[in-house]
């Protein structure tokens, strides 16, 4: 039997992450992955998915230049988009990628629990002193009537892999996935039409931002159906129907991206005594299962299913499977996870939405500022959106929305300040460059002081300050 001091069960983002750390500390590494390394995230989830919304965001500008004061006909070349997609991800996840994990041992299979030290892989088996579970989650499919019987549904796992962008898609689902792919395929041609149970569209976040991307989802011709409880599929002539409430959508494909489920059938956990349910692992804060020598990391344990949180939490759970003391910074609760969608505008969020503050019955104030108030966002085409903070009368910052251009970047300022407990003022005093677009960071920050200065008691002070 082999022995390493750590095992990491799948490549994806979180296993990536302890196997490269621990093998740059001079750790022995196995590295076990049933498919391709890089997981989903890199093979047909976030890498894939920004390749495909940056084709369908080229065309889509280069046939809006006329606002730019610049005319031309633009067409999408005989040539697959697909094929583009699928060969930046050769490209990444070639010889360079993988030196990045040459110190560790990989072996390339299943692995299933003999006991709570030993897995089988290819009917090797193997031990370590550490074990750390990373096999990610799946598509969850829906049990819609008549949806399995329909070829070739797609998912995010296989829509990638399509010879040619289908004429018609049908995608159920609003979230990340569902809204992404809407944008992409309908820039990219195809007629595009996404059904979805909840109110709005990228139901984990704020109710206004959503309304503002689906505006623009409008303006492209992409036709949202909102809280819409979709109650059978089937085919005729060769088209899939999608009965959703009282509307029928007629498509050539269907996309499902409805939400996912933890992948830990295979590793058979019962021989480890490793606690688990239909939601994932259960962890402890430091992503230790019920045995303290097996860590559940990333998407399988469902705490967090993004994959940056994933990579953070690998992070974590190795330095904490090193140390001889129990590190409160190690905690994972300590970290404020943000998250964005990749669309045009962009959604990002982090901490509370006004919503969830309101419903916690806290004493808030919301500061908004319009990205159509500044004038490089207006100046640059992308003048819809806007930033809106969730603060309280001294300034603590609850959470952040923003919706708009590099709405997944201004989103880190914010991050930062939550995580390390900095006010209003802080930001407020902080310089930025000016005209970058976080200078409307600074700009919410000072709509905020300003007014503060509206008070009693500042008016008091300023009176006594003449």
């Amino acid at each position: 039997m082999k022995q390493f001091d750590v095992m990491v069960i799948g490549m994806g983002p979180a296993g990536m992450a302890v196997s490269a750390m621990g093998a740059a500390m001079g750790l022995s590494v196995l590295s076990i992955e049933k498919h391709k390394v890089g997981g989903e995230c890199l093979n047909c989830g976030c890498i894939p998915s920004k390749a495909l919304l940056k084709a369908g965001e080229a065309l889509y500008s280069a046939r809006n230049l006329k606002k730019y004061g610049i005319e031309g006909e633009f067409h999408m070349s005989a040539s697959d988009p697909m094929q583009v997609v699928r060969d930046k991800i050769l490209g990444i996840n070639d010889k360079k990628f993988q030196k990045a994990f040459e110190r560790a041992t990989l072996v390339q299979g299943t692995a299933e629990f003999l006991d709570d030290r030993t897995v089988q892989v290819n009917g090797e088996s193997y031990t370590a002193k550490k074990i750390f579970i990373a096999t990610g989650t799946e598509p969850f499919i829906p049990p819609i009537p008549g949806l399995r019987d329909i070829p070739d549904v797609l998912t995010n796992v296989n829509m990638f892999e399509i010879e040619k962008i289908p004429e018609s898609l049908t995608i159920v689902g609003g979230g990340a996935i569902g809204s992404e792919m809407a944008q992409a395929f309908a820039r990219l041609g195809t007629k595009v039409s996404l059904a979805h149970m909840d109110p709005h569209l990228v139901p984990v976040g704020d109710e206004e931002a959503a309304g503002v991307l689906q505006e623009a989802f409008e303006r492209e011709g992409i036709a949202v159906h909102n809280g819409a409880k979709i109650t059978g599929v089937s085919m005729k002539n060769g088209k899939i129907l999608t009965v959703a409430d009282t509307t029928t959508l007629e498509s050539e494909r269907i996309l499902v991206a409805t939400g996912r489920k933890p992948v830990l059938e295979a590793l058979r956990l019962e021989k480890a005594a490793v606690e688990f349910t239909k939601r994932g692992i259960v962890v402890d804060s430091h992503m230790r299962t019920n045995r303290p020598h097996i860590y559940a990391v990333g998407d399988c344990n469902g705490q967090s299913l993004l994959s940056h949180a994933a990579m953070h939490q690998g992070m974590l759970a190795l330095m904490h499977s090193l140390s001889p003391f129990s590190l409160p910074m190690l905690k994972r609760e300590r970290y404020v996870v943000p998250w964005s969608v990749f669309t045009e505008p962009e959604i990002a969020q982090v901490g509370m939405t006004e919503k969830e503050a309101r419903e916690k019955g806290l004493k808030i104030r919301v500061v908004k500022k319009a990205f159509r108030s500044y004038g490089r966002t207006v100046a640059d085409g992308h003048p819809e959106g806007f930033v809106k903070v969730v603060v309280d009368a001294r300034g603590r910052i609850y959470g952040a929305t923003i919706v708009g251009e590099a709405a997944s970047e201004l989103i880190h300022e914010w991050t930062m300040a939550i995580q390390y407990k900095k006010r209003m003022h802080h930001v407020m005093m902080m310089q930025h460059a000016f005209p970058s677009v976080s200078m409307i960071n600074k700009m919410v920050a000072e709509d905020w002081m300003m007014e503060k200065m509206k008070s009693g008691w500042m008016r008091k002070l300023v009176n006594l300050l003449k």
